[in-house]
């Protein structure tokens, strides 16, 4: 198992849109994602300069995604 980096939430939203989301609004420091086909997943990304790990585990598990899938978006 690949250990996660430390990296902004910039990164973290462009890396899901390489695989179908998109910014569909954003609420104080939450940036709320959605998948423009089916399954219409919602993903929430803190807005901050360094997503924590765990953090980061559970935006990649929400978007239905593996850590190494995640990774190669990067």
């Amino acid at each position: 198992m690949t250990k996660l980096p430390v990296i902004s939430d910039k990164k973290v939203v462009k890396a899901l849109s390489r695989v179908g989301f998109f910014v569909h609004h954003q609420k104080g420091s939450h940036i709320v994602l959605r998948r423009t086909e089916p399954p219409f997943e919602r993903v929430v990304v803190s807005d901050h300069k360094a997503v924590k790990k765990g953090t980061l585990q559970s935006i990649i598990q929400d978007a239905g995604l593996t850590r190494e899938e995640f990774l190669a978006l990067l």
